[in-house]
């Protein structure tokens, strides 16, 4: 169990290092105080995963180490039950002059582990990281993922009752995340609390239960994760018109500067001519666009999620064919055809207009859960997970002769 209560937390901010010896031989301020962390309070059970979203200097990495005692409130509460342990910033307790067996013992005994504990469960730790004969040399020569696999191995094996994980979690290479997400997933299923920092949206909703979104040290939401990540877009889509002074225009559930807007918009399988189809069929997008303003450097973006809000398939014309322009106060009717081979299910889109690759710089138009569409069983063979993948299968021919017999051990 963690219980965050009411928690604080600034620093003083000085223009340059002897500001600091001046004010403390003068006794006159000469710095600007920044606030990490404001009156933030929540709770995370045995058994449930919390997600923390937030844009860069939101105060995530502040509240992370005041919850591992690396830094100390101005006021409020944390009251963790047991043992917490977490992955903070790479590198984190590690002495990089050591070899990694060593910063094994080091690093555990920082984590609260006595050396009989260390000692029982070192080879796990090694089997686990899969370092091989590189777990004696010295940490720095280590790759950032190889740093990353140490302190994940160490900080499970601790035998926590909390842990925490940030981004130090994404620089490792795709099997390795997997492994880690499934032990992650084993430590909650065993009765774990997990405070889960990351900017892999699709990670927050298949892995928490909840979710929080922090903006300027306060949390402005807490709730499903689907929400949270929709908030988190928005922040992130507005982010770029703050910097340059526009204001957001908001109106039955799509945001942007409204440079170009979607008026129209259908979803209806082409068979079914309705908004149910089955899984393999083709899905028509019928959308019209109008533009307030000549703009030339637009792309028209899609993004389907399923019913736990998982990103399934998002796209965009920038990547396919490139940007493309329309002129002030033009309409445009936009066809896209997508073939649904997914698992049956409801799906919910996402449609967005914006520039270049991705929605940050300038966000026209963004829209969640615009459309929806249900996929109701299955126009070709069926198939088991979220979708159908191009597959071809070769049984081989028959021989009427009888084969030699196989070496022994052979598959």
């Amino acid at each position: 169990m963690i219980t965050v209560s009411n928690l604080h937390k600034s620093f003083k901010l000085f223009a340059k290092p002897v500001d600091r010896l001046r004010e403390a031989i003068t006794g006159r301020a000469r710095h600007t105080t920044h606030v990490a962390l404001d009156g933030i309070s929540f709770q995370v059970g045995k058994g449930e995963v919390l997600g923390v979203l937030g844009r860069n200097g939101a105060g995530k990495s502040t509240l992370l180490k005041l919850m591992t005692g690396v830094l100390l409130p101005d006021a409020g509460h944390i009251h963790i039950d047991g043992r917490v342990t977490g992955l903070l910033e790479l590198g984190t307790g590690f002495n990089p002059e050591l070899s990694g067996a060593d910063n094994i013992t080091a690093n555990a005994l920082m984590l609260g582990m006595t050396h009989a504990e260390i000692n029982a469960r070192r080879e796990a730790i090694i089997d686990f990281c899969e370092l091989g004969e590189y777990i004696h040399e010295q940490l720095r020569t280590y790759s950032s993922g190889m740093v990353m696999r140490l302190g994940f191995a160490i900080a499970i094996h601790a035998d926590p009752a909390c842990f925490l994980v940030d981004e130090a979690l994404s620089v490792g290479d795709g099997y390795f995340q997997q492994k880690c997400m499934k032990r992650i997933r084993q430590f909650k299923e065993d009765g774990g609390a997990i405070l889960f920092v990351s900017h892999d949206l699709n990670a927050v909703k298949v892995l928490c239960d909840r979710a929080l979104v922090l903006e300027d040290g306060q949390v402005i939401h807490e709730g499903n994760p689907e929400g949270a990540v929709n908030l988190y877009n928005r922040l992130m889509a507005r982010q770029a018109e703050e910097e340059e002074g526009r204001h957001q225009n908001r109106q039955q559930g799509a945001y942007g500067t409204r440079q170009v807007t979607i008026t129209q918009a259908s979803a209806l399988g082409q068979l079914s001519g309705g908004s149910t189809l089955s899984s393999g069929e083709t899905l028509e997008l019928n959308l019209t666009l109008h533009a307030q303003q000549a703009l030339d450097d637009i792309a028209l973006g899609i993004l389907i999620r399923d019913r736990f809000g998982q990103d399934i398939f998002g796209t965009n014309t920038h990547q396919r064919q490139g940007a493309f322009k329309l002129a002030a106060g033009e309409h445009r009717e936009v066809r896209l055809a997508i073939k649904a081979a997914i698992a049956p299910g409801k799906y919910t889109i996402t449609l967005a207009l914006h520039s270049g690759d991705h929605h940050l710089d300038d966000c026209y138009w963004w829209h969640d859960s615009a459309l929806q569409f249900e996929v109701a069983g299955y126009l070709g063979s069926k198939f088991s997970g979220l979708c159908q993948l191009p597959c071809q299968i070769d049984l081989g021919t028959t021989s009427s002769t009888t084969p030699e017999a196989a070496p022994e051990n052979s598959i």
